[in-house]
């Protein structure tokens, strides 16, 4: 039960964009195309989870044994930054089609603070899903992070749709281009309040 209620809550309830306002610069940049917001969404969906299981096991089996706590942050972002050239990496072999479209935005990866933002929540803050606050163990780690990123992807999908049909339409000239953007980005942020009754 406490996995489901991790999936619902971390895709729906605490969104990482829509709730927590993380990871705001590539879901804006990116949203234009849907198939360049599918793309981004599958990439930082790995990046998520992977880095997640990683820093995980680091904090958990280095860092606090040895007393390094205070090197998580530092620790953290080389982790994610060479996740991330891995990821470049691969999709350069296998699919270039998507690399060359992802452009720019591939090495955004590192420096969106989801990343490192789900990375850091998972190791210090406490969750209470029906019983008394405690850490995450790894599985349960591994299914926040997935089930995050999930909703990360959710959120750019579904906005990238908005966008395309809002290209289309006859919108006033103040709020063309980002105005009329983050105007949908509240709304779809409404939408998804209504789900913080659930859990």
């Amino acid at each position: 039960m406490d996995y489901l209620l991790i999936i619902v809550s971390a895709i729906f309830v605490n969104n990482i964009v829509l709730a927590q306002f993380l990871g705001i610069c590539p879901f804006l940049g990116v949203s234009g195309k849907l198939s360049t917001a599918t793309g981004m969404s599958l990439a930082v969906c790995f990046v998520i989870t992977l880095a997640t299981v990683v820093t995980w096991m680091l904090n958990r089996w280095l860092l606090i044994p040895f007393g390094l706590g205070f090197l998580q942050t530092i620790a953290f972002i080389l982790v994610i930054a060479a996740l991330v050239q891995m990821v470049e990496i691969v999709l350069k072999k296998v699919s270039p089609a998507l690399y060359s479209a992802l452009g720019i935005f591939l090495p955004l990866i590192t420096t969106n603070c989801a990343v490192l933002g789900v990375a850091i929540t998972v190791v210090s803050k406490e969750f209470s899903f029906g019983g008394e606050p405690h850490l995450l163990s790894l599985g349960e780690s591994a299914v926040y992070a997935f089930a995050t990123s999930l909703g990360y992807g959710l959120a750019m999908v579904l906005f990238a749709g908005i966008r395309e049909h809002l290209s289309g339409n006859e919108v006033p000239a103040a709020f063309k281009g980002l105005p009329i953007a983050l105007i949908s980005v509240g709304i779809m942020a409404l939408a998804f309040l209504g789900f913080s009754g659930i859990v």
